[in-house]
């Protein structure tokens, strides 16, 4: 766990993901759509990306990739990204971790 949280420490939205990954993709274009400043740590790249891809499991990550993370608390995958978007909830989330710094709808 504490190379995971050494990964997103300090960053208001960090997401792991693999470079050939369409959904990875989609979940990357929605952050972005909010103009969100984000880090992508793409695992399949990293040297140690099956020890991250092990941690991301023992977080309940399945699949193991997306994995979101916003204001350094675990968010979850693409469809819990979806559901907090839909829900309104997710323009909040990410003014309150900074990631954004003004949002009108």
């Amino acid at each position: 766990m504490d190379l995971l949280a050494s990964l997103y420490a300090d960053k208001p939205v960090v997401i792991f993901s693999k470079s050939t990954c369409s959904i990875c993709h989609s979940v990357k274009a929605l952050i972005r759509s909010f103009g969100a400043n984000r880090t992508d740590i793409e695992v399949d790249k990293m040297a140690n990306g099956e020890q991250i891809e092990r941690a991301l499991i023992q977080l309940g990550c399945r699949p193991t990739v997306p994995a979101v993370f916003i204001g350094q608390r675990f968010i979850g995958g693409a469809d819990e990204l979806i559901r907090l978007n839909v829900q309104n909830q997710l323009a909040q989330l990410l003014l309150s971790a900074g990631a954004i710094f003004l949002w009108r709808p």
